[in-house]
């Protein structure tokens, strides 16, 4: 993904307009007010507190700080611009689950997945499965809006809660995803922090195995306990529901093979998918005997099949294009909200006093880990949770004496992974709408995204693999000052 725009910088606003920390935390207090009250209180879906943030945000920096309407318009747009990617595979995975629902290939892998899978190796399977698919297409999204979905379905037949399910498939997609050089956050987090690709992931990789091994290793343990816990006959009724509702034969499988083929060859996330979404229509129209028209209101409207087993029919239920726009229409308020904070400068502020309280390398690795995290619960988008803290804490990090790498993998380690523990983000939302399963079910779960920043953090408080321009890799972790720093400072591109 290409940069289409540079963050502000607190030194760029007039100083008339500089928000202070307390006037910057007003609108992120109300948010987190608004989303209490609203998600918790009122049971209400996220679309309404956040637009109840949008209208405080937008007051503020109209009447307050003084910004016009076109001002905040124009913000607004650039933000969704920046999104506007994750919003479009939103509209294509849910078209794409339809499809391969409708042709069989979802059916088919839940189908040969509980005749060779058992629940004692299924979770572990799953999350290293996932890392390596991530890996090799370099798409946590597209690994969890594909392979997860039917994931899902064959740990729901062999009695492993989904939740547990998707915490597995989102640890190993996240670890892939990190790890690969076709991944777009990966790429995005060199580019705004000025770092050769190959050295950003090779400062990733030790910190990603430690966080990988962790949660692989608990899901071993979960494994074993969930081992006989399958119903009697429970696989065989679902196989029968199965194979009586779709044609289940190898062959259901080209959709999946020429979307990661198309993924693997270099291809980005929205033509592999879209090509898996006519792969898919096509062995729906040969495969399964649908109509030319049957297939693509499908894909509009989503599926229902009736196999005979209640949970099968629930697994394998979608929305389609149509059952999207619920989704959809979260990801464009939060990005609407982060685009005022952004103008208005708030996000400036807060990473400009994250900088400010830093006094040490443990703090300025915690402190661009916060500020990483902050910016994906206020502006709802993991790119601009890597742009913002990625262009604003370089300097800084030059003062320190640190190489570049040290702050790509800290916006990738706190960034990337954690943003679909955000309900309201772009990658919570996704994750939801993908598996079917809500962040706060599968977030307990999910314990690569817990201990990636954790380990991040216990890199900077010891030292370990922190990288200094002078002496190379330093093993205990020393304090440092623009004073004593000996590196000039870097300058935009």
């Amino acid at each position: 993904m290409s940069i289409e725009f540079t963050p502000k910088t607190y030194d760029e606003i007039p100083e008339e307009r500089q928000p202070s920390l307390w006037e910057a935390a007003v609108p992120v207090v109300g948010m987190i007010v608004f989303l209490a009250v609203g998600l918790i209180a009122l049971d209400l879906d996220p679309q309404m507190p956040l637009l109840w943030g949008i209208v405080l945000s937008g007051l503020m920096g109209r009447y307050y700080f003084g910004y016009t309407w076109t001002e905040l318009y124009d913000g607004i747009g650039r933000s969704i611009l920046t999104g506007l990617q994750a919003v479009l595979i939103l509209f294509v995975i849910y078209m794409l689950i339809a499809a391969w629902i409708d042709s069989g290939t979802i059916p088919a892998l839940m189908y040969y997945g509980l005749e060779f899978l058992s629940p004692g190796i299924f979770l572990p399977f799953t999350i290293v499965l996932a890392a390596v698919v991530s890996f090799a297409i370099g798409s946590s999204w597209t690994t969890a809006g594909t392979l997860g979905v039917a994931m899902i379905g064959i740990g729901s037949g062999l009695g492993i809660p989904e939740p547990m399910t998707a915490g597995a498939v989102l640890s190993g997609a996240y670890t892939g995803d990190k790890n690969s050089p076709l991944s777009d956050t990966t790429n995005l987090a060199a580019a705004v922090t000025d770092t050769e690709l190959m050295d950003h992931i090779r400062a990733m990789r030790p910190g990603t195995a430690v966080a990988f091994l962790l949660s692989l290793g608990i899901f071993v343990v979960l494994g074993l306990n969930a081992s006989g816990s399958i119903p009697v006959d429970r696989v065989a009724e679902i196989q029968q529901g199965l194979s009586s509702a779709y044609v289940v034969s190898p062959l259901a499988f080209v959709p999946i093979v020429v979307t990661f083929a198309l993924a693997v060859a270099g291809y980005p996330a929205l033509p592999s998918l879209g090509a898996g979404i006519f792969t898919g229509v096509g062995v729906s129209l040969t495969l399964q005997g649908q109509g030319l028209a049957a297939a693509w209101n499908t894909v509009h409207y989503g599926t229902g099949p009736e196999t005979g087993v209640e949970m099968t029919n629930e697994l394998l239920a979608s929305g389609g294009l149509s059952g999207s726009i619920w989704v959809v229409s979260i990801v464009v308020a939060a990005l609407a909200l982060g685009g005022i904070l952004q103008e208005t400068g708030v996000l400036a502020a807060i990473a400009h006093y994250i900088s400010v309280a830093v006094s040490s390398v443990f703090g300025l690795t915690a402190g661009t880990a916060a500020g990483t995290f902050a910016m994906n619960v206020l502006a709802a988008e993991q790119y601009m949770a890597i742009v913002v803290p990625g262009m604003t804490l370089r300097n800084l990090y030059d003062e320190y004496d640190l190489e570049s790498r040290n702050l790509s993998r800290a916006v990738e380690a706190s960034g990337t992974t954690t943003s679909a523990l955000i309900p309201w983000g772009s990658g919570g939302v996704f994750m939801y709408s993908a598996l079917g399963v809500p962040v706060v079910e599968y977030a307990p779960y999910y314990f690569f995204g817990f201990f990636s920043p954790l380990v991040l953090l216990f890199m900077g408080a010891t030292g370990w693999k922190i990288y200094y321009k002078d002496e190379g890799e330093a093993e205990p972790a020393t304090s440092g000052s623009g004073d004593e720093a000996t590196a000039t400072t870097a300058t935009n591109d």
